[in-house]
Order: C-alpha cells, then sequence, then structure tokens
C-alpha cells in the first residue's frame, strides 16, 4: 500500500482555513491546474467539495518541484504538506474559494494515476457540446455544478427519507417487471425467456401496488422509485425518472396536502436553509385557467388574463367582427395587459405575433392605450370597436396610459394555451423573475391546483378519457354525474406547483366497487377489459378496502428547479440524450440472433 493511502486524507479541498495554519495535512484529488511562478510550481488540487493551491517549493525539494512540474491535468494525486497562509508568501488571496487564504507547502507527491488529455476542459461554463459531454459523462461529472447538483440530489432524498420516517410512514418497494396495462404512457416490453410469447412491461408507477399497500393495511407507503415511459423526449423528460411516491390510509384531501408541504418546506430549509410559508396557497382549477391560462400557473409576477367573454357578448362583439364570429361559435375573449415600464417598441409589440403562432394561434390583437388614457393607438381594432366596448375593455383590463393590451379569442382551449405561452415568454422575455448567478430563482411561489375535472374528451375518439387515472375518486356528490354528465364531474384531484412547474400529482382513489365500476362504464371500458387489465385490483377492492390517497412528487423535475438548471439531464447522474440514447455506453445495442432465439422473439428491422 501507498504511504499516502496508508496516512488516508486529513482533509477535503474545502476544509482548510488560516486557523489550520501550520498543520500538517494529507489531501487528494485531482490536478485542476498547473503552472510555474518565479521557479515555484502551483497546482490547483480539486476535489468534490471544492479547490485547494499547493505550492512546490524547489528550496524544500528541487526533485520533487521537477516532478510537480511534470504533472498535467486530470492526474489523480495525493501530496503531504504544511498549511501556509498566501500573503505571507508573497501570494493573494482568492475570496470565490473557502481555502482561498492557504496553500499547501507540499513535501511529499504520490501520482495515483496519469491522465490522457481529457477531450473538454472539467470546469463550468465550457461551451463545448452536449452530446460530446455525454459521451465522456465520467469527466463531465467531475464539473462543480454537476457535483453540486448530485450534492442536492442526495440532499432531498435524505430530507425526503427522514421526513417520512419521522411521520410514522413505511419505505416500501414494488415490482419494476409488471403486468403490460394498455392506456396512458407507452410502456417498455420485456420478454420473458420463461414464459415463451409472453411479456413484462417496466412499470410507468408504482400506482395499483401502493393502492394494494392500502389494502392490505399497510396505512402509510412512500418509495423513492424508478418509473418507466417509452415517449418522445424533451428537456423535462426521459424514460426513466424518479418519483417520490406517497399513499396514505384514511386520507382526505387536506392530511395528504399536508404532510406534503412539510416534506417539501424541510426539503427548502436543508438544501437552500429557506423557510417556505405554510399552509401554501391554493386555487382552483378554474381558476387557475381564467386568470393564467394553464393549470400550473407561475405566481411570481403579475399580467394575469381577463376575462373579457360576457362584457363582450353583451355589447355583441362591441363593433369588432372576429370578437362577435368567436362568440357566436361558442369561444372566449380574453386580454393580457403588458404595463408601459417594459417599454417595449411597437416593432418589439409586432414580433410577438411570431411567438404566438409558434403556440398554434392565427395572430395577436393588440392595441395601447393613449396618452390621455382614453383612446387606443397602433390597433386596427380602434377603427371599429364602440367608444361602450373600448371603455369597458380598458376599464376591465386596468390598462394605463402606455401599457399594451393583447388578445385571444377562439375557442377556449386554444385561447388559454396561447395566452398562458404568451405571458410565459414575455415573462423570461422581460426578465420579470430574478435569478442568482447559479440560475436559481431568489423567490419561490408554491400552489396547490385543486379541483381538476374527473373526465377529458377526446374529439378524435368522440369518448371521454381519464384526466388523471380510473382510479381517481370524483368530488362528493358528483358520483351520479359520471353516466349523464361526465364532463361536469369533477375529481378529488390535486397538482402540486412550483414556480410555473408541476412538481407532482396525486389523488383520493375511489374505494368503493360501485363507483369504481361507473367510472370504467363512462370511460367505455368493457367487462372483459375491466377483467383482464385491473381484475386484480377489482378483486382487493372487494375485501374491505379503506379510503386512502396519495401522490407523486417528480424528484428530477424538483431537483433541477432547486439547483436552477433548465434541463433534467443535469441532474441525472447518467441521463439518455432526446433520442433515448445512453452516448457513455452506446445504449440500446443490438442482440445476437441466438439472444433472440432464446427469447422466442424476431427482430424485423432492417439490418443497419
Amino acid at each position: 500500500m501507498s504511504s499516502l493511502l496508508a496516512r488516508q486524507r486529513t482533509h477535503t479541498c474545502n476544509d482548510l482555513t488560516k486557523a489550520d495554519l501550520g498543520q500538517a495535512v494529507v489531501l487528494m484529488g485531482w490536478v485542476q491546474s498547473n503552472r510555474d511562478h518565479h521557479g515555484r510550481i502551483f497546482v490547483d488540487l480539486r476535489d468534490r467539495h471544492g479547490l485547494t493551491q499547493l505550492v512546490f517549493k524547489p528550496e524544500t525539494s528541487t526533485a520533487l518541484r521537477d516532478r510537480a512540474e511534470k504533472l498535467g491535468r486530470e492526474y489523480c494525486i495525493g501530496v503531504r504538506g504544511i498549511v501556509e497562509d498566501r500573503a505571507a508568501n508573497g501570494g493573494s488571496s482568492n475570496p470565490r474559494l473557502k481555502s482561498g487564504e492557504v496553500e499547501i507547502s507540499i513535501v511529499e507527491l504520490e501520482v495515483f494515476n496519469e491522465s490522457a488529455v481529457p477531450p473538454f476542459l472539467i470546469e463550468d461554463g465550457i461551451d463545448t457540446n452536449e452530446e460530446k459531454r455525454l459521451e465522456y459523462r465520467t469527466l463531465d461529472l467531475r464539473r462543480p455544478r454537476l457535483q453540486k447538483n448530485l450534492a442536492v440530489r442526495h440532499r432531498i432524498m435524505q430530507a425526503t427519507r427522514r421526513h417520512f420516517d419521522d411521520n410514522g410512514f413505511l419505505e416500501l418497494e414494488t415490482p419494476l417487471l409488471v403486468k403490460y396495462t394498455p392506456g396512458g404512457a407507452r410502456n417498455f416490453l420485456v420478454p420473458s425467456r420463461l414464459n415463451p410469447g409472453k411479456f413484462y412491461a417496466l412499470a410507468e408507477s408504482p400506482q395499483l401496488y401502493k393502492q394494494m399497500f392500502m389494502m392490505a393495511g399497510l396505512d402509510r407507503y412512500f418509495q423513492i422509485v424508478k418509473c418507466f415511459r417509452d415517449e418522445d423526449l424533451r428537456g423535462d423528460r426521459q424514460p426513466e425518472f424518479t418519483q417520490i411516491d406517497v399513499e396514505m390510509s384514511w386520507a382526505t384531501e387536506t392530511v395528504v396536502q399536508t404532510m406534503i408541504e412539510g416534506l417539501v418546506a424541510r426539503i427548502f430549509k436543508d438544501v437552500h436553509g429557506i423557510e417556505l410559508e405554510r399552509p401554501f396557497q391554493r386555487m382552483t382549477f378554474d381558476e387557475a385557467m381564467a386568470r393564467y391560462g394553464v393549470d400550473k400557473p407561475d405566481l411570481r409576477f403579475g399580467m394575469e388574463h381577463v376575462d373579457l367573454t360576457a362584457a363582450l357578448r353583451a355589447l355583441d362583439g362591441g363593433g369588432v367582427a372576429l370578437f362577435k364570429g368567436a362568440l357566436d361559435s361558442g369561444g372566449i375573449v380574453k386580454a393580457m395587459v403588458i404595463p408601459a415600464k417594459h417599454e417595449l417598441s411597437r416593432t418589439e409589440v409586432d414580433k410577438l405575433e411570431d411567438e404566438v403562432k409558434k403556440l398554434g394561434g392565427k395572430g395577436l390583437a393588440r392595441c395601447r392605450i393613449a396618452e390621455d388614457g382614453k383612446g387606443w393607438t397602433q390597433s386596427p381594432l380602434s377603427k371599429t370597436i364602440t367608444p361602450e366596448a373600448q371603455a369597458k375593455v380598458t376599464d376591465m383590463t386596468g390598462a394605463q396610459p402606455g401599457d399594451v393590451i393583447v388578445f385571444q379569442f377562439g375557442k377556449a382551449h386554444v385561447v388559454h394555451t396561447v395566452l398562458g405561452g404568451l405571458r410565459v415568454h414575455l415573462r423570461d422575455k422581460l426578465k420579470l423573475v430574478a435569478h442568482d448567478d447559479a440560475g436559481v430563482s431568489k423567490s419561490w411561489r408554491v400552489l396547490w391546483v385543486t379541483d381538476f375535472p374527473l373526465f377529458e374528451h377526446d374529439e378524435e375518439r368522440n369518448a371521454y378519457v381519464a384526466a388523471h387515472h380510473p382510479f381517481t375518486s370524483p368530488q362528493a356528490g358528483h358520483e351520479d354525474k359520471l353516466l349523464s354528465d361526465p364532463a361536469a364531474c369533477r375529481a378529488r384531484a390535486y397538482d402540486l406547483v412550483l414556480n410555473g412547474n408541476e412538481v407532482g400529482g396525486g389523488s383520493i382513489r375511489i374505494h368503493d366497487a360501485t363507483v369504481q365500476a361507473k367510472v370504467f362504464e363512462a370511460l367505455g371500458i368493457s367487462d372483459e377489459d375491466k377483467q383482464k387489465k385491473f381484475g386484480f385490483l377489482l378483486e382487493a377492492l372487494r375485501y374491505g378496502c379503506p379510503p386512502h390517497g396519495g401522490i407523486a412528487l417528480g424528484l428530477d423535475r424538483l431537483c433541477m428547479l432547486l439547483c436552477g438548471g433548465t434541463s433534467l439531464r443535469e441532474v441525472i447522474a447518467y441521463p439518455k440524450t432526446q433520442k433515448g440514447t445512453d452516448l457513455l455506453t452506446d445504449a440500446p445495442t443490438g442482440v445476437s440472433d441466438k439472444q433472440l432465439q432464446e427469447l422466442f422473439i424476431a427482430s424485423t428491422a432492417k439490418a443497419e
């Protein structure tokens, strides 16, 4: 065994300060940089905790100094030396580092491993393309930002385990290889060698299993669990992702929400030292859509929507043919004000129309309030709108001189999507939310969105589908509407929204077999399909099922927001690309015909 490994390191590279002057220490890590200054060799040593400056002095040992001169980037080394004051040695301190006032005068060096020249610098702010960094992910993970992100992920997971253990929950595991149940996200399929022609699915969530835990009397369950979905990917999606999964017996919405508020508050305290105000704000789905056009509103800034539908219908469109046409066809009219203080030029306002078209809108009606506070300028609407309608819109929106009013009209879901998306675009364009140097938000708004529709109408199939999942309980008094008026049914469902991002979703579940049968009927699921897909759950439901409910939080997304990231790949150690490939290991790969034969399957893919 080497002498330094036998001694073991005494400190990390972020430990030492002037309080340690004169102390003999052993450090280990990687060479970040190497420079010769007046015959002395200065090396920045890095580990996951930080940086410490080493100095190799010719007066200590010329042989040691000459060895240090040959140290390359990413050499893995160990050193022994004495803590000294940088300023006393004629140097200057580095206020950005905790160890920036000291350096280590080295008396012993051991090179554990030399390094080839790395394909990119191991530091933050590099402009190397992401594919190259994912190909060399082991090196990429040495960068300080990614190591800090993974440390945040660790703290979130530890806070989660402590919170639930303190509150009497059991951490229970559920299978990853499960029964394939069509519907929802596309499953990954796994052939069974021992059961020719049959397949498992990789679990997209533990939903049915955690409900059966409740039926089994295990009244408080949680799990930090891997889930799998074979779907098209974006920056905030991965084929394998991690959930904080929770279920509680004897629960109401308030019981579940209060428990999760405690968890989130603990996470923020442990990660950022922030005390979140509780209870979190609550807002119904209908209110969120009316005020913001989305069911996950960002409450850190204003620019709320104003629904003009009723007012303009009473005025028969107010002289604007486009408004009248939208209203006559059952559509809505909404507006949003861009305050004059943002000083958007006419050209900049015109360019917003391009963004609207990207969001699925046909165009952007707009006007600017004249300096007298009454007239409208820079708008064709001013040519036909009646004075009464103009005054009504100005009053309802609260627009002031110089403000710009933008309008959307037509089918409700399009209007909400476009105006809601435009609000978020303006948030970023106008920098309405402050962030620190790492991109972490300086303000946090947490919100429960409640009272979601139980069903959504699928226009292509002309049928209703479950808005959440088919085991979500309808609200009290809505059971009789399940078959007669499914569109009017509201669910006992709730989403947790953080700064405009959905980070969790859950519901109170159906515990009554009669209600569950009605929901299946409303969804058009036949008796045969019920038994084929969910027979095991329905059977368990027959034997004294307790009322229960739960939630799943997206660990990856929560971690991304707390780290100030823009992609889940920044907080997952070994992520996939948007094509679902792992560039580090070159997965997925082809397999031999022999392997396929053992699984009793054949590939129809064309040979490359």
